[in-house]
């Protein structure tokens, strides 16, 4: 069997980001409003600036308003909610994202609640929550919103597929099952405490691995044909000290069976702050009564 098509994430990313990019130039144009995300950070972590940085540098390109907001590592749980009232209260500002991890005297939970839930681009709020389980239109986890988009373009017609998602996070597990639903496939949630977890792996056209466990998914796992997508980012260590990033699945095994894989990196984890300025691009147009856009990466 042929080796499977790699999900080239950066390309797929950067086709989306110009999609959004046109639509945010239309909006300046025929309603002179641009979009404002707002990012805020709390404390020095090395990834998380890594993140902020390239997220306040995407949406400038797409031509959006990026404003971020960096707190000393001491802040207190009371400055940060007070400084999310202001950015609630601030009409420039449509999109809110609290970068996390948080320090862990802060409770993430209260961060989270205390966005307004129509500036919710993270859509980690739990109204927003509910209305992706109910099947309403408010803001969508971005890394699950990614992997559906690329599911849709390689996975072929979603309706009647067996998917498995692996994990049960709120972040992506749940949410990502919601979508598939939606989509009309045959949805089971796995986890580390499954029985017979192999097993259901192999049954799924589609399988979404998010457990944050290096290499947890083994070729032999996969059925035959499948398509792959997987969340995970681990380190894992390697002889000069530096280590290097893998994904949930034994990728050199599983691009054998699969149909279709993403690649760690290089994957799903571009495309979630592409679907973050989406996010921001949508909750702009909600705010000012205006139809959302058709938004898509036209991915070759």
């Amino acid at each position: 069997m042929a080796k499977a098509t790699i999900i080239d994430g950066k390309h797929f990313a950067a086709r989306l980001r110009v999609s959004i990019a046109v639509q945010v130039a239309r909006l300046k144009a025929d309603h002179d409003l641009t979009p404002g995300l707002a990012v805020v950070l709390v404390g020095e972590d090395p990834a998380s600036q890594i993140y902020v940085r390239n997220k306040g540098l995407q949406a400038r390109e797409a031509g959006m308003n990026s404003f971020e907001h960096r707190l000393p590592a001491d802040t207190s749980q009371t400055e940060l909610l007070a400084r999310i009232v202001e950015l609630n209260r601030d009409s420039a500002v449509n999109g809110i994202l609290v970068q996390l991890p948080l320090p862990k005297r802060i409770d993430p939970e209260a961060v989270i609640e205390a966005i307004a839930v129509e500036k919710d681009v993270d859509g980690f709020h739990p109204f927003n929550a509910g209305l992706l389980a109910v099947g309403g239109a408010g803001m969508v986890p971005c890394t699950p919103l990614g992997c559906l988009m690329m599911l849709k373009h390689y996975a072929g017609k979603l309706v009647g597929q067996r998917a498995l998602v692996l994990g049960r996070s709120n972040i992506v597990g749940k949410p990502m099952a919601a979508l598939l639903l939606r989509e009309h496939c045959t949805v089971t949630i796995a986890h580390s405490r499954t029985r017979d977890l192999a097993d259901e792996c192999r049954r799924a056209d589609i399988l979404v691995a998010a457990t944050g466990r290096a290499h947890m998914v083994k070729g032999d796992w996969i059925k035959p044909g499948a398509t792959v997508i997987d969340v995970g980012i681990n380190r894992i260590p390697t002889p000069d000290g530096k280590g290097r990033l893998v994904g949930d699945v034994d990728f050199d095994s599983a691009v054998a069976v699969a149909g279709a894989i993403t690649p760690v990196p290089g994957g799903v984890g571009p495309m979630t702050i592409a679907c973050l300025l989406l996010n921001t691009l949508n909750a702009t147009c909600r705010q000012h009564g205006l139809p959302v856009p058709e938004v898509g990466p036209a991915a070759e």
